[in-house]
């Protein structure tokens, strides 16, 4: 936390004349203040303030009164147009309730192991849930839905453990996430006011007619999306499970950072920048920017259920903008394919396609960026298929996300069920039972 503080410290003083209110107070220090050091102790005394407000008064605490004007103040001086009515209105509309999308997954021979540790006992593989456009968890089923295809027509292996983050492993990955994303960025728009055909998106017709885009042996070009009907984050995760075998997957952003950086005065927050993910350009596209739309949203939380009884396989998430869909499909695989434990499979060296967040550059640029502990002659093997690869070390990691993991299987000795987690080493989470 402390390398994003010191990143965002400049945009925490330029965005607002309020920047001072979530730096440290220190006299020696430029304007009197700065990203707080480990072992500082960091008071923010204008949140606790509005923390008060929101559990005196509800969501009015938030979207009426002082917190909902100096919000409004803050953005008109910055030559904004939002508005007391726009927060009373959102307020009003409230969380709107959505049916999840799901696809059923018993490729790479889990549909012949999976049953052995699972408390169904069958062989009909899981069923993986993510939340629907405007998320982009659609890109993740995709992925799926195409890597079982090309195994089906005999264009990529059933991996063994000893394949994993191969060349012919992670191309495979890359180029099906290529090809969703490709759609996704077309199609993943708000449902409310534009058709976004997310079942034909997830059918098995129109994946194969999408994976005849795969080579086994080469990179794929740029791509546009198809048509099925006729393309560092400030992100907390968390995921509980109880007893009775039900689980809760749930996510929270302020999607680039510290979001905007713009601070209302006396509140404590920074204001997100959700509205970066919506499009200018062209005017038919379903994402462009309108009133009362949602934009492309990138936090997806999922869970795992076993296909034949639909009971809970797995809870979990990976946080990190457009590498989200790329990490749940790496952790599944993970633990579905390589047979790695929840935090085995959130150990394990990523790779991520693409900037990742919008403040590190191109998100849909060309580029493979493999994690260190990803063997070197992987890379090479996968340039010389036209991928352009780069290595990233260090704090860098951080691009390939963080996330949190919980899962259910069967001790055969024991028969008995035991609930096993992960949290991942590139973030501040941990796993924690409760008895």
């Amino acid at each position: 936390m402390q390398t994003q503080w010191n990143q965002a410290e400049t945009t925490l003083r330029n965005a607002s004349p309020n920047g001072a209110e979530m730096l440290k107070k220190d006299p020696n220090a430029k304007d009197g203040c700065r990203a707080p050091k480990p072992g500082e102790i960091m008071r923010n005394p204008t949140l606790a303030n509005t923390f008060k407000l929101v559990a005196k008064h509800g969501k009015a605490g938030f979207y009426e009164g002082r917190v909902a004007e100096e919000l409004v103040k803050v953005v008109q001086d910055l030559g904004g147009y939002l508005t007391l009515d726009d927060l009373k209105n959102h307020m009003k509309l409230g969380t709107e309730e959505v049916d999840p999308i799901s696809l059923k997954f018993k490729g790479q021979n889990i549909d012949k192991s999976h049953g052995q540790h699972m408390h169904d006992r069958s062989s009909e593989g899981v069923e993986v849930w993510e939340h629907p456009p405007n998320g982009q968890g659609i890109v993740a089923l995709m992925a799926l839905g195409m890597l079982e295809i090309l195994e089906e027509q005999g264009k990529i292996k059933k991996f063994t453990e000893a394949d994993h983050n191969s060349a012919e492993h992670i191309h495979a990955v890359v180029e099906t996430l290529r090809i969703a994303f490709a759609d996704a960025n077309w199609w993943v728009a708000d449902p409310n006011v534009a058709k976004v055909p997310s079942k034909q998106l997830i059918s098995k017709e129109y994946l194969t007619e999408r994976a005849k885009l795969f080579s086994p042996d080469k990179a794929s070009p740029a791509l546009d999306h198809g048509s099925p009907a006729h393309n560092h984050s400030d992100t907390v995760y968390f995921a509980a499970t109880d007893s009775e075998g039900n689980g809760i997957s749930f996510i929270n952003s302020n999607y680039a950072g510290f979001g905007t950086g713009i601070i209302p005065k006396g509140c404590g927050f920074t204001l997100q920048n959700r509205g970066a993910n919506f499009v200018l350009h062209p005017p038919n596209h379903p994402n462009i920017l309108e009133p009362n739309k949602r934009p492309y949203h990138t936090i997806i939380p999922a869970l795992i259920t076993n296909a034949a009884d639909q009971s809970l396989h797995s809870v979990y998430g990976v946080m990190g903008g457009f590498m989200q869909p790329q990490g749940h499909v790496q952790v599944l695989l993970n633990m579905l394919v390589f047979k790695y434990t929840p935090q085995a499979a959130l150990d394990a060296p990523r790779v991520c396609i693409g900037a990742g967040m919008p403040d590190a550059g191109d998100v849909f640029d060309r580029a493979v960026y493999l994690e260190e502990g990803v063997p070197e002659e992987t890379g090479k093997q996968l340039e010389k298929m036209g991928h352009k690869i780069e290595f990233v070390k260090g704090m860098g990691r951080g691009l390939f996300g963080r996330g949190q993991v919980i899962r259910w299987h069967v001790d055969e000795q024991e028969d008995r069920g035991v609930w096993s987690a992960g949290s991942d080493p590139r973030g501040d989470g941990a796993a924690v039972p409760f008895m």
